[in-house]
């Protein structure tokens, strides 16, 4: 019921917001539209009641009822009344807050110049700040998050405006969202700054000027796999949590460093200051270092060792593209010269290693193009050299800018592009090819080839069936080939399927052929039971007998030539200079050797002509 005395239009306006605020169906109603409303009762009834009485009654219950923080100020932005909401929201009195000017409630030197610089922009140009939030003071907790906005209401005098000011309580939300916020820029491992992180972190000190150095550290963990595989992911999830703590032990505060993980075990620093190189490789064998000590994790005292790449430079000639792309040829180079080791980035080391990364991003298509060729080396029989015993077929490019390249140029890229087996599918492909062609020319004075097979071909599960399919396509039987492998396929951490293939293979009737270098290699036969049948002496035990015979040089080849008799294996040797070196090694029971003594390499035609003589 409408008080007594009301106005009719008084009335209409009470009934109009009475509806408005009742119609909520239940649901609490956002801060602006609670703003809207008290806006819109206090003006419409000043609009619709003269000696606004009445409305001043309602509106003061309304203030005083409302969920949102309510401060009245006087003209120069003074308050004089504020509601139970704001006072809660602050911890304090609503009447301790009388007399205090709007800004002075802000927590910090903006806060305080971000409200008065709202009420200056009501004051002289009316208009109303749009919320936007800040910290305020609060008497027990500090500060406080809120969402603020500043607006006026009609004066009693006509033109007259009074600041009023309104406050909702963000505080939560704002500590989600910087949550959330973290969350998106850290990584939740070890709480480090993540790879978005450190690549703003990176953009940020490149963008400075003066003589200041920076300098990039990528950092991998060397053979974490097999920590995770072996003691499990929840012990390598710690293990990685000690690294993070170690790598920020050393760095942090040191130049400004930042530590950050990058993905799985690869971290990355960033340095920025007045440093040597010296002065950050210190730096890192300090912290590879502190990882070599163990992380102890449920009774297992873990070490690890780490590969860094590191590269430094000055923060005026540094692009980010060009620092990130020299830390992590750094850190391939540390890898591939032995790991557990930091390696400065050489831009002229670089400047070669380009060349011949190109070189390894081409040989797919060398391939398909035709590029590849066969190049043989015969091995003849030492006490007939006019015999041969077999033909070793290997792979040459013929580049077209670069001309005729050797597989140690271009294999150890093929390993490093994934070209490996490509390159010795075709070389097996192509030897039982020229195999076959050579048994129907020559009969039984054909050769049988030798093929070295690539690390990575070795241990593949396929090899069987690859061999297989092409004895069959080519009508041979397996005694034709010889296959060669040598000590680290043997010892592969897959060694268990190379053994597998290998016994197949020796079912089969191929023969299988193992380079060795001494006593130790000559071993892995009898103790991985390998079907070997034939042996290759290869490296310092063949040198050692190319101009002279020592003592214990010979003493060492015959122990060899008397174990290999004793596994009742043929002893071969490669890489023999001289005709000279050949008899000293046949003279010690070596039965059969290649090398320039015979020829360096042959072509496919000039093989043809070598086996035709032979067999005449």
């Amino acid at each position: 019921m409408p008080e007594p005395g009301a106005t009719p239009g008084l009335v209409d306006v009470a009934r109009r917001w009475a509806a408005t605020l009742a119609d909520t169906k239940g649901v609490s109603l956002p801060q602006e539209q609670l703003e809207q409303l008290l806006l819109g009762v206090a003006q419409d009834a000043v609009r619709s009641e003269p000696d606004h009485q009445a409305a001043v009654l309602r509106f003061t219950k309304l203030y005083s009822a409302s969920p949102v923080g309510i401060a009245l100020a006087d003209a120069d932005g003074e308050i004089v009344e504020a509601n139970e909401a704001l006072g809660k929201l602050l911890g304090c009195s609503p009447t301790s807050l009388r007399g205090r000017a709007i800004p002075d409630l802000g927590s910090a030197d903006h806060d305080v110049a971000r409200l008065r610089n709202g009420l200056s922009q009501l004051r002289e140009l009316g208009r109303q700040t749009q919320q936007e939030r800040l910290l305020l003071k609060h008497s027990e907790e500090g500060t406080l998050w809120v969402d603020v906005t500043l607006t006026d209401l009609p004066g009693d005098r006509p033109g007259s405006s009074y600041p009023v000011l309104m406050v909702a309580d963000a505080n939560e939300i704002h500590l989600l969202q910087e949550r959330l916020r973290h969350q998106n820029v850290h990584d939740p491992l070890t709480g480090l700054p993540n790879a978005t992180a450190f690549g703003n972190a990176l953009e940020t000190a490149l963008a400075g000027s003066g003589g200041d150095q920076v300098a990039l550290v990528y950092l991998d963990v060397d053979g974490f796999k097999v920590i995770n595989d072996g003691l499990g992911a929840g012990v390598g999830d710690q293990v990685l949590r000690g690294v993070a703590n170690k790598l920020k032990s050393v760095f942090t505060g040191r130049h400004g460093g930042s530590v950050a993980r990058l993905s799985g075990d690869g971290f990355a620093i960033l340095l920025r200051g007045e440093f040597s190189p010296t002065q950050v490789i210190g730096l890192v064998e300090q912290a590879l270092e502190e990882l070599a000590e163990p992380i102890y994790v449920g009774g297992h005292g873990i070490g690890v060792s780490a590969s860094a790449g590191i590269v430094v430079r000055p923060v005026a000639e540094s692009r980010q593209e060009d620092l990130l792309r020299a830390a992590e040829i750094a850190l391939h180079r540390a890898k591939e010269a032995g790991k557990a080791q930091w390696m400065l980035f050489d831009p002229e080391l670089d400047a070669r290693d380009r060349g011949r990364y190109q070189l390894g991003a081409v040989i797919a298509g060398a391939l398909e193009n035709g590029e590849f060729s066969l190049i043989y080396q015969p091995t003849v029989k030492l006490a007939n050299p006019d015999q041969l015993a077999a033909v070793n077929a290997g792979l040459r490019w013929n580049h077209p800018e670069k001309g005729e390249l050797d597989s140690d140029e271009f294999y150890p890229l093929a390993q490093i592009t994934g070209m490996t087996i490509p390159l010795g599918r075709w070389l097996l492909a192509e030897s039982l090819a020229a195999t076959a062609r050579w048994r129907n020319r020559f009969g039984d004075a054909a050769p049988d080839v030798c093929v070295r097979l690539p690390n990575r071909l070795a241990i593949d599960p396929d090899l069987v069936l690859l061999v297989k399919e092409q004895l069959d396509r080519h009508n041979l039987p397996a005694q034709a080939l010889r296959l060669c492998t040598d000590r680290e396929s043997v010892l592969d951490p897959r060694c268990g399927e190379v053994l597998d293939s290998f016994a197949v293979l020796a079912d089969l009737g191929a023969q299988l052929v193992l380079t060795i270098s001494g006593s130790a290699d000559l071993e892995l036969i009898p103790q991985h039971r390998l079907p070997v049948r034939h042996v290759i002496l290869s490296g310092a035990v063949v040198d050692a007998l190319a101009d002279r015979e020592d003592e214990a040089d010979v003493r060492h080849l015959c122990q060899l030539v008397a174990r290999a008799k004793e596994l009742k294996l043929r002893i071969g040797a490669e890489g023999v200079r001289s005709h000279e070196q050949a008899e000293r090694l046949r003279r010690y029971g070596v039965l059969a050797a290649r090398g320039p003594f015979v020829a360096d390499s042959a072509t496919g035609d000039e093989v043809d002509e070598l086996i035709e003589r032979h067999a005449h």
